[in-house]
């Protein structure tokens, strides 16, 4: 269980249309719980009627009523609820997608200026409260600007919004503040839990968006820490630049660029690493799997070796983390009948160990297989058989890899395949049950979990301790 009002620990990665290899959106990020704690996780479709007409949040005293007007929607809430909803990701009935929330660092200067709020909202509830009322990313934004001004929030969060369009990013500042800037379309962004944005223009509402009296909270408090020449840097104003950043945070956004522009030299430890990039080449779903699994393969910090030391091998914290609660990757894609114009993209564990699952998010339902997860360990959900698969894996990690690679990308191929069989059936105007093209999709997932787990633990059980190369 959370602590009170501690939020997820998480990494996020967001590719504009012109980068990314079909022309869509694609926002992911890893839900990472508190050190020692792991928290369940299910997916759910929330009809309209179903959403609160009243909401009330569990870890604050935040309450307010809600409009009459939501659409049904998407979401990844906590499987047991006892910390609230937690809904984290998820796309609308007109394929308008957001994720809530990176919890990102500010500094002294600015909560001394503007505290936090006790009785605000929070990660909890932010999903909740925006994406069943809104009609695009940019809505998103002011909708979700307006409730913080109105309400404040208790903790610092980075919150993405997205459509076929335009990715947009905001992050809080302060009790009441926040700023936002739209992904260029040709760019990638890194955000692990840091304030992240390095560039905004003041005068440039079609790109960058703020409360409406930030520009007179940074002069009256003194926060612009740019020179007169420069372009404000929200980072230098709002962020931080701890010891803690180079070993939790800086060496994550260094990696996801390593792969992504392999030519560009850069310090893991450095607090100017560019908040966005244009990558060598246009980016894949694959490659965001990859790089949301990222344990610094191939350099001294990764913590299954073989190089480095047991030094620094620990000295960074992964991205492909043993306590990812769930990863979800928002993809809007164009030129598609607006039914299956939405995918979303889902992997529940630790990342290095699993795979990503594609469905459409226009349906009536999710498979139980994905919904029905359980506060005891069984196999009969998503969620506990990757944890499974983890924990048996994790001691020897290089004699599983290659199983959990074939996997991994197996099963990835068959949901590009469903998807362009259904894109061939809209295409010859034939009808298709997208609800039934998810059940079929998490069937064969659920097949092939099994295998790889069984797999897993026989080999795993040839590699104990106690094993002895003779028998009768």
């Amino acid at each position: 269980m959370r602590n009170t009002k501690i939020q997820d620990s998480c990494t996020t990665i967001l590719v504009g249309k012109k980068a990314s290899y079909d022309g869509s959106t694609m926002v992911a990020r890893t839900e990472d719980s508190q050190n020692g704690d792991f928290t369940p996780k299910k997916m759910v479709v929330v009809k309209a009627d179903k959403q609160p007409r009243h909401y009330q949040s569990v870890l604050s005293s935040f309450n307010m009523d809600l409009p009459d007007n939501p659409m049904t929607y998407t979401s990844v809430p906590d499987a047991l609820g006892k910390d609230g909803i937690w809904a984290e990701a998820g796309v609308n009935a007109v394929n308008v997608a957001m994720s809530a929330t990176e919890t990102i660092t500010t500094n002294a200067r600015v909560l001394g200026a503007d505290p936090l709020v006790e009785s605000g909202i929070g990660e909890e509830d932010m999903l909740t409260l925006v994406l069943p009322y809104i009609h695009s990313a940019k809505e998103g934004v002011l909708r979700l600007g307006k409730l913080l001004e109105a309400y404040g929030t208790y903790e610092s969060n980075g919150i993405a919004f997205s459509d076929v369009n335009d990715i947009w990013w905001l992050e809080t500042v302060g009790g009441h503040h926040w700023i936002a800037r739209r992904v260029p379309d040709d760019a990638y962004v890194t955000n692990p839990n840091q304030l992240g944005i390095d560039h905004f223009e003041f005068n440039n509402t079609d790109d960058y968006l703020c409360s409406a009296d930030l520009r007179d909270f940074i002069q009256r408090y003194h926060l612009d820490l740019t020179y007169s020449n420069e372009h404000f840097n929200p980072r230098y104003a709002f962020g931080s630049q701890k010891d803690r950043d180079k070993h939790y945070n800086t060496p994550r956004a260094w990696a996801m660029q390593k792969f992504l522009n392999p030519e560009i030299e850069q310090d893991p430890h450095s607090f100017a690493i560019p908040w966005c990039q244009k990558p060598y080449r246009k980016v894949t779903v694959e490659d965001v799997k990859y790089v949301l699994s990222n344990h610094y393969q191939d350099t001294i910090y990764n913590p299954y070796g073989p190089e480095g030391s047991a030094i620094t091998q620990k000295a960074f914290r992964p991205i492909g983390i043993n306590r990812t609660s769930q990863t979800a990757l928002l993809q809007i894609r164009p030129n598609m009948p607006k039914e299956i114009a939405a995918i979303q993209w889902m992997s529940y564990g630790a990342m290095p160990f699993n795979t990503m699952v594609p469905f459409f998010t226009q349906v009536t339902h999710i498979p139980n297989y994905f919904a029905n997860t359980t506060e005891n360990v069984s196999t009969d959900n998503f969620y506990w058989i990757n944890r499974l698969i983890a924990v048996i894996s994790d001691s020897h990690f290089s004699h599983h890899q290659t199983a959990i690679e074939t996997y991994s990308d197996q099963t990835m191929a068959k949901g590009h395949a469903m998807i362009h069989s259904v894109e061939d059936a809209f295409s010859k105007g034939e009808k298709v049950d997208l609800t039934v093209k998810n059940q079929e999709m998490s069937d064969y997932i659920q097949e092939e979990t099994q295998k790889l787990l069984n797999l897993i633990v026989f080999d795993a059980s040839n590699l104990m301790t106690n094993r002895f190369s003779l028998s009768d």
